[in-house]
């Protein structure tokens, strides 16, 4: 089953990390990451103060890297190193901070930030279903970048109408979009900065007819 909160790793320069399902039958989608520093603590054993001083260094290419890199996948290694990530902020003693979701095969997700616009695409012959949708906060990492902690702080914040308001744009659809908004999903919780994750899956577009309930044909 798919988890309303992602795995999270981080890992320090210059070593590599591996990511691992929860079962073999799922695939990884990556939710976030950022080869940098955002805080002082994470991988700073026996570093100096003047390395953990940057709290704001983010690598511009991390998430497309790791995503490329493990997207689909049941397992995936990814070094958190300069060479591959360039180097955000030099002088700082950086790590490689990963989330990601475990989706069974065939299960697709969207995430985007508030204010943004979610689109869903499938192939010629098949059509959207929703799985899962919410829009609100679940974890204080997703779309956490320029904002203030509290705007990050109220983690179990859901939208009780998101999984209708989703399903009613986008279900039995090739593709659709729905914009990430309290005005398209009220405000559940206020001053919290919000996202909309949604997982959905392309399914065959057919007309089916039952002869006495004895067979079916499929067109």
């Amino acid at each position: 089953t798919l988890k309303d909160s992602p795995h999270q790793i981080h890992v320090l320069a210059p070593t590599s990390t591996t990511l691992p399902t929860t079962f073999a039958s799922q695939q990884i989608q990556i939710n976030t990451a950022n080869y940098g520093r955002t805080d002082k603590i994470t991988c700073s054993q026996g570093r100096p103060s003047k390395q953990l001083q940057n709290t704001n260094c983010f690598s511009p290419n991390a998430l497309n890297f790791v995503s490329k890199s493990c997207n689909g996948r049941e397992r995936c290694e990814v070094y958190a190193t300069h060479m591959i990530f360039t180097d955000p902020c030099f002088g700082t003693y950086k790590y490689l901070a990963i989330s990601y979701f475990c989706l069974p095969h065939g299960i697709r997700s969207s995430l985007v930030c508030e204010h943004e616009t979610s689109a869903l695409t499938c192939e010629h012959g098949t059509v959207i279903h929703i799985h899962s949708a919410n829009y609100g906060r679940t974890d204080s990492s997703t779309c956490s970048t320029g904002r203030p902690p509290a705007q990050l702080a109220k983690t179990d914040c859901y939208s009780l109408n998101s999984h209708t308001t989703v399903a009613s744009r986008c279900e039995w659809k090739s593709s659709c979009s729905i914009l990430a908004s309290n005005s398209v999903f009220s405000d559940p919780c206020f001053g919290t900065f919000k996202y909309l994750y949604i997982s959905y899956s392309c399914v065959s577009k057919c007309k089916c007819y039952c002869i006495e309930k004895l067979y079916c044909i499929i067109f």
